[in-house]
This record gives structure tokens, sequence and C-alpha cells, in this order.
């Protein structure tokens, strides 16, 4: 109500916006009542909704509080789109502030958590930050301005009350001028964290390759500091890895390569040189290539398919077979353990396995393999290496090339 005060006596072009969660029964109507009447004396325009908030609680499996903040926030959304406002302008105030430093803390959060409630976050606005409670609640006194208590403001119901009915009591104690303290503080936070920022995106830029197949954290990104696992979650997080495994992450480093770490949608492989982080890999089933098929898709893999006479390679990864050493229909499948073939260039055969060990492919990229296969026999490990045993030689009279890009 103070904000709306400030707002109507600046002359700002303003509509207000009231949602009614039906949380407090008749209290709860009586708010939008209140709200109303305001608006229609002051001749502004006025928005309300009301939402069944605790069925959305339940439908969604969160708290009545984030409940009641999604539906909030989406309805306000809409309200800009649809009415062409520019700001969403939020009474937060400068306890709302310390008590989420608090909470932030209780919860063990980052730098992040100790800067409070950002001014601008986006479109939405909280100009009244700068002021306590104390003082806006003196504000209206003395203005004659006047307000409604949500009731549940003075249960314990709610963590951020137990912060602010029985916390900063104690701190005021210690120090009656905690608030004023804490915004010095929360600045100087703000300062430092914008500095980090830039550090930070120097040591990625550094240390780290962002492609469309997968990101690559060099490991020498972690040698030369002190607490490496808060750094490295920091990017991490991104993908879905929470602290405890960024922690785990940095100690596997320092031991054998191998080791893979699983968030919902990505995991990380400690290689021999760097982290590597990609999405899970997709099931690729089999797929049968009929002499026809001129194109197929396979997991990362494009490949085109043609036949010719004269001998031609487009690309470092493209295969040349003889043509009358094939036997249709192809079979184009994930490698398996066991799996063998003559890798162009060699007079015996191989293991795939140890193959593609010795051309230090990743677990990630193993997990990618294809191979292309004739009548039971690997005549190409896609994008790799060719079977000896159908190279095009001088004998040769008709070509089948495998023209294979990496779609993203």
């Amino acid at each position: 109500m103070v904000m709306w005060h400030l707002f109507t006596e600046a002359g700002f072009d303003i509509a207000i916006a009231h949602c009614n969660f039906q949380l407090r029964g008749a209290a709860s109507d009586e708010d939008e009542s209140f709200v109303k009447t305001t608006a229609d004396k002051l001749n502004h325009t006025v928005h309300t909704k009301r939402f069944d908030t605790e069925q959305y609680s339940i439908e969604k499996g969160i708290s009545i509080q984030m409940a009641a903040r999604d539906l909030r926030y989406e309805w306000f959304e809409h309200l800009i789109k649809e009415n062409g406002y520019s700001s969403i302008a939020t009474a937060h105030h400068l306890d709302d502030s310390i008590e989420t430093v608090l909470l932030n803390f209780a919860r063990g959060s980052g730098t992040e958590g100790f800067t409070g409630i950002p001014v601008r976050n986006s479109n939405v606005i909280r100009p009244m930050l700068f002021a306590t409670r104390t003082e806006i609640a003196s504000y209206a006194m003395e203005r004659n301005i006047v307000w409604r208590e949500d009731e549940s403001n003075l249960t314990d119901d709610y963590q951020r009350n137990l912060i602010r009915h029985h916390v900063i009591p104690v701190l005021l104690e210690i120090n009656p001028s905690l608030m004023q303290t804490c915004l010095q503080g929360i600045q100087r936070m703000q300062g430092d964290l914008e500095l980090l920022y830039q550090a930070f995106e120097n040591w990625k830029a550094t240390y780290i390759t962002e492609g469309k197949e997968r990101v690559v954290i060099q490991k020498k990104a972690l040698d030369k500091l002190r607490n490496p696992a808060p750094v490295l979650w920091r990017f991490i997080k991104n993908y879905g890895f929470n602290y405890r495994q960024a922690t785990g992450i940095t100690e596997a480093v320092k031991g054998q390569p191998g080791k893979q770490f699983y968030s919902a949608g990505h995991q990380l492989l400690v290689d021999r040189e760097a982290l590597i982080i990609s999405a899970h890999a997709e099931e690729i089933p089999s797929i049968t290539i009929d002499e026809n098929d001129c194109e197929v898709n396979a997991g990362p893999w494009h490949l085109r398919i043609f036949k010719g006479t004269e001998l031609h390679v487009n690309g470092s990864v493209d295969a040349t077979l003889d043509a009358s050493k094939i036997v249709f229909p192809l079979t184009l499948r994930k490698w398996r353990p066991g799996d063998n073939f003559q890798p162009m260039g060699m007079k015996h055969t191989k293991k795939l396995s140890d193959f593609l060990i010795d051309n230090k492919v990743s677990r990630i990229d193993k997990e990618k393999t294809l191979v292309l296969e004739s009548d039971g026999q690997i005549v190409y490990v896609v994008g790799w290496r060719t079977d000896e045993r159908y190279r095009v030689t001088d004998k040769t009279t008709d070509v089948l090339y495998v023209h294979v890009e990496r779609q993203a």
C-alpha cells in the first residue's frame, strides 16, 4: 500500500494486480474487496484473480508458498503481455532481503544467496528494498495510509517467520544497527559477486570448450585452485550436477580415468586429460540398409551411401569399399564387446575394444560408436576405420562410398 501511494504521488502510470489465493477464508476475500475499493477511489485499473492454490500445490507436489509464487508470476507475465505493461513492481523491503540471506545461509547457499533479493530481475523491479518494515509502517501511519495485515505473518508456520520472529530479534540485541549493517554487507557482497562473475568467465574461456555434442573441461582448470569443487560446481550445476557430485569429481580427477557421474540429463566422464560432459547416450537400434537406401540417420551420424567407379574420399572419416565384396542388406548397429575386424593397413584382426583403447576413444564416444556389417562381418567402424579386407584395390571395378557427417 505504501508503494502504491509512492507511485501515485510520483505520477507513474500504474495498474494494480491482486491475487486471491483463497487460503484464509473470508479474510482473503476481504483483502480483495479492500484492494478494489482503494483502486476505485484512486481511479486506477485493478486486475484480480482467484487461485485454487492448495489444489495446485498438490498437483505439482510443491509447497503452498512455491505454488502461490508460481501462480502469481505466471499471471503477472500474462497481464504484461495482454496489456503492454513494462514492469512488475513488488514491495519487498530490506527485512525481506535480510531474511532471505539468513534462510540461504541456513540452507548452505553459494555466494549468490548472500546478496539478498535483487532490485531488478528481468522485468520485475523492487523499489522498496532500501527501507525497513518499521520505516514503511511509520510512513504509512504518518500519512494515514491504510493497509491490511496478513494474519499468517504472525504465526511460526513458515521458515521465514521463524527467522523474523526468533532469529532477527537476537541479532538485533547483538547489533542494534543490524538492518543498516546488513544492507552495507549485501551491497559489498554484490560488488564482490560482479568481480567473481568476471573471473569465472575468464576461467571458462581459458579451460572450457562448449561444443554441440559435448563440453570439455581441461583437468588443469582445477590444478591451481585451493578449493576446486565450488568452482567446478558453479559450472556443472547448469547440467544438473549437485555440489556433492562436484566434490566427488574433483577427488576422482586424482585417480585413474574412466569414472562417470550422472545427472538427470547428462553424464560426466573423468577422462585422461579432461572432464567430458555430454547428454545421456540414446539407445540406437540396429538399422537394416537395403541396396536402394541412400541415406541413414543413426545417433550422432548421418550416412550417405552410393556406388561409383572412381575412387574419391570427401572427408577424413568417409569409407570407400570394394562393392563386389559387399553383401546387402547391410546392418548398422552399436559395437558390442567381442566385435573384431581387420583395421586398414593391418595383416591380422583386432578386437574392436582394443582398437578403441589404442585410439584413446573416450568412454562417452565408445557408447556412440557404430559399425557397418556386411554378411555378419564388420566392414567399417563408422567415423574411424575401414576393414582391410574390403578396401579398394587396383582390381576394384565398383566402389561403395559411405560419406558420414556428424549431426547435432
